[in-house]
């Protein structure tokens, strides 16, 4: 929504805010509300207090911290104008008097607009005013400076001087003495304003102390002196060119400052965004296939991730979150850095892939949402993941850092929530889209024109503010996540972009179906760039399998029991040993099924040594029959019960013959079948029955769980319904406030009107007679007193139907509630 441009000049100047507000349309009110959703909340009773809430501190530190920073620079020129300010003084202010950048005086009408969007800035032209809470929030001062630079104004630095030392000060200027310290305050800052004689004034002036005021030009304007200061010193205190600011301390006045300045309010005005240059060109098909490879590599980590927490998933800490070692332990198995590890893991809690189980000992596993994820299409997966990156509030990189209380961040944690962090992703993208096809530019370049559209705060640490870490975490994440390649989007992550609003370069949240449309859209261009899974391996003299490709679901899970995964890569090389065929055979298999199962999938012949490696551990597989006494071991070969007796690894199983082909342990069954294969052997668990259990590890999930809800920065922006609904309230309530009414004897002026049950009943049934509005003071269910200007058009029952133009549709009112009545003097319509 754009809000139309005031006439530069107008006359009948407002003399309010709420006047300058009265006066704009119903759009422009719209665009306020907003770019300010704050003031929405509750929804104000009318335009003064609409104004006055514009005016808290707390909204103006929010929409200062919101302006570009040429809009910024234009409201601190005005913070140490004169108030009123014309224009033509702001424009010097920021031009100078050498005028030597002519983007200044062009851009400054949109900046100057920008202010007056955000209720910042009012008056006409020639009457420019900054709302006093930003003028004191802007306005330098010895506890916060001005981020111009500038000291206080003469009659500032003067307040507290004695008579006598203004008209001292005066007198070594060369000015004639006055009869009073305000006249002389005004004839030295006259003199300090006129560029003439303030050249002839500091022409006369030491060398030293022309450097002295050097130093203090652009700030910090505040200097220390000593008790007996230098002659060049005391030549400038004299002049009153540097002004006492406290005990040992100086301070340069503002008028001299821009008279050395030549008039210019900030060192470095920068009117127009920094270009995004230079640009490093790459070809677009390489990078959208690279981009798509790096999507499937994301899709194949998070997978492996919840792979590995869905039998065994690590305990949640009492404050929340994963534990240092269990990050490390999963940074290890997914063979990545730690703080990329975390990435991962808060990747698949925001897409809501991942939860804790809450139980007695609470864990994290995968939710039911998983198994339903991985029936997806590989490119519906990877979107479902892009998507929820985009509106996650949850910041990884934040992971291993300290809070307030100087206590770890952990992954999965309750403090990881940034509410800036969607908007700098999304503006981070938008920028790179806006670059050709292929095109990328260096960080900090990027960074600048993020730091030019939103000024950081200046802090007195080392440490980045947040949102340029949060850039830079964007930037390292999309890359992770296949949605940049090379520092370019591709064009599946361009297609996961919503609308940005360039006039204001604020993003606007997506509404769900647009969000979801964006990802059928990325998932439609991924998809041909996706590798085709494979159906197949080659098999290897050494024991080996390499998998060429992704594999087909399927054969990778067969594949992944069967044998260890020895490296990642293009190519995935599986190796067997003899655990990982018994593995297989622990989960059913049997020797036949193996090398069946490697002949059907093997491009190449199974190697003799696979062959071999599968029929020695299927004929000593089950040989040995573990079972619960405490647990025993029954074998049809006394020999081999007797070679185990003697071993002296068996003593901490404690065994002993109970029969021929049966020992009794005092070891529970899984530690007898663990302490065996420690030995060499391979038993196998059976069942009170007699057969044998499959050893297959149960997959675990939480209950269902949905996705975390991201935590916005601030209150959200009202949607059409919600804005239509507040303008029209607005503005019934400012016609209820500012009707012109006859005068009540019992009511003082700026009251709700106070009238008898009687005098009221018979007011709104002399408008319903009469067609006429009425103003009234009511009072709802809640004890909230209003006023508001109605229409009578039927009394009964003791109820009024009218209609209220600040719901804008008819409605009834008890008449007990209605305070009073007063007869409008006009018509407000």
């Amino acid at each position: 929504m754009t809000t139309p441009r005031r006439p530069a000049d107008r006359t009948g100047a407002p003399r309010t805010l709420a006047e300058e507000l009265r006066g704009r349309p119903d759009d422009a009110l719209a665009a306020l509300l907003v770019a300010r959703p704050d003031l929405l909340n509750p929804v104000p009773g009318d335009l003064t207090q609409l104004a006055t809430r514009a005016g808290t501190r707390a909204s103006v530190v929010r929409a200062l911290e919101r302006l570009d920073r040429f809009a910024l620079q234009a409201a601190e020129a005005l913070a140490v104008a004169p108030d009123p300010c014309p224009y033509a003084t702001l424009d010097a202010l920021l031009s100078g008097d050498e005028a030597a950048d002519p983007r200044v005086s062009r851009e400054l009408p949109r900046a100057l607009g920008t202010l007056r969007d955000q209720a910042l800035v009012w008056g006409g032209e020639d009457r420019l005013r900054l709302v006093r809470t930003a003028r004191e929030l802007l306005a330098p001062s010895a506890a916060h400076p001005s981020p111009t630079g500038l000291g206080p104004s003469v009659a500032e630095a003067t307040a507290g001087m004695s008579p006598g030392r203004v008209q001292q000060i005066i007198a070594a200027a060369g000015l004639p003495a006055t009869h009073d310290p305000v006249t002389a305050v005004d004839a030295l800052t006259e003199l300090f304003e006129d560029r003439t004689r303030m050249a002839a004034l500091l022409a006369g002036a030491p060398a030293d102390a022309t450097a002295v005021l050097g130093k203090l030009l652009w700030g910090p304007p505040y200097g220390t002196v000593t008790a007996d200061p230098a002659p060049h010193l005391r030549w400038l205190l004299d002049r009153g060119l540097l002004l006492s600011a406290g005990p040992g301390n100086v301070v340069l006045p503002r008028e001299v400052a821009l008279h050395l300045r030549a008039g210019r309010a900030h060192r470095s005005p920068e009117p127009v965004a920094p270009e995004l240059a230079p640009v490093t060109g790459h070809a677009e098909r390489t990078v959208d296939a690279a981009a798509a490879g790096q999507a499937f590599t994301a899709l194949a980590t998070v997978e492996e991730l919840l792979k590995e927490w869905e039998t065994g998933g690590p305990l949640v800490l009492r404050a929340g979150g994963l534990s240092i070692r269990d990050l490390k332990r999963t940074a290890a198995v997914l063979d990545t850095p730690e703080q990329t590890a975390a990435f991962w893991v808060e990747l698949a809690y925001a897409a809501g892939l991942l939860s804790s189980d809450g139980e007695v000992d609470e864990r994290y596993a995968p939710t039911p949402a998983y198994d339903d994820w991985l029936k997806l299409p590989a490119e519906r997966r990877w979107a479902g993941l892009a998507t929820a990156w985009l509106a996650a509030t949850r910041a990884a990189g934040l992971v291993g850092g300290r809070d307030a209380k100087a206590r770890t961040l952990a992954a999965l944690g309750p403090d990881l929530d940034r509410g800036p962090a969607p908007e700098v992703r999304h503006r981070v993208l938008a920028l790179l889209a806006a670059l050709p096809p292929g095109a990328a530019v260096s960080p900090d370049t990027l960074l600048a024109r993020l730091h030019w559209e939103r000024p950081p705060r200046v802090t007195t640490g080392a440490e980045e503010d947040l949102r340029t870490r949060l850039a830079r975490w964007t930037l390292t994440e999309a890359e992770l996540l296949g949605v940049v390649n090379r520092g370019a989007v591709s064009a599946h992550g361009r297609a996961l972009l919503p609308p940005v609003d360039e006039a204001h370069a604020v993003w606007r949240p997506p509404t769900d179906p647009e969000l979801g449309a964006a990802g059928v859209r990325a998932a439609a261009l991924l998809a041909p760039l996706l590798p085709e899974p494979l159906d197949h391996i080659l098999l290897q003299a050494d024991l080996t399998a390499v998998a060429p490709g992704p594999l087909v679901r399927p054969l990778a899970q067969t594949l992944g029991v069967l044998a260890d995964i020895e490296s990642k890569g293009g190519a995935t090389v599986y190796r067997f040993t003899p655990a990982s065929v018994r593995r297989a055979l622990d989960a059913g298999r049997t020797a036949d099924d193996l090398k069946a199962f490697l002949t059907a999938h093997s491009r190449t012949p199974v190697p003799q040594p696979l062959a071999y490696l599968v029929d020695d551990v299927a004929r000593r597989h089950g040989h040995l029959r573990v079972g619960a006494a405490s647990s025993y071991l029954r074998c049809d070969d006394e020999a081999a019960l007797a070679e185990i007796l003697a071993d002296r690894r068996s003593a901490p199983l404690r065994l002993r013959r109970l029969a021929p082909t049966v020992l009794a342990a005092q070891a529970a069954p899984d530690a007898l079948l663990a302490g065996l294969r420690d030995m060499g052997y391979a038993p196998a668990a059976e069942s009170a029955e007699g057969d044998v259990l499959i050893a297959r590890a149960d997959a675990h999930r939480t209950p269902p769980r949905t996705a975390p809800a991201p935590v916005p920065e601030g209150p959200p922006a009202p949607d059409a319904t919600l804005l239509g609904a507040a303008v029209r309230a607005i503005r019934a309530g400012d016609m209820a406030a500012t009707a012109e009414r006859k005068p009540l004897p019992d009511s003082a002026p700026g009251r709700l009107p106070r009238t008898t049950s009687a005098d009221t009943l018979a007011a709104v049934q002399a408008a319903v007679l009469t067609g006429t509005p009425v103003w009234i003071g009511y009072v709802n269910a809640e004890g909230a007193a209003s006023q508001r200007v109605i229409a009578p058009v039927r009394v009964e029952g003791g109820f009024v139907t009218a209609y209220d133009h600040t719901a804008d549709e008819i409605r009834t009112y008890p008449l007990h509630r209605i305070t009073g009545v007063a007869e409008l003097a006009d018509d407000p319509a």
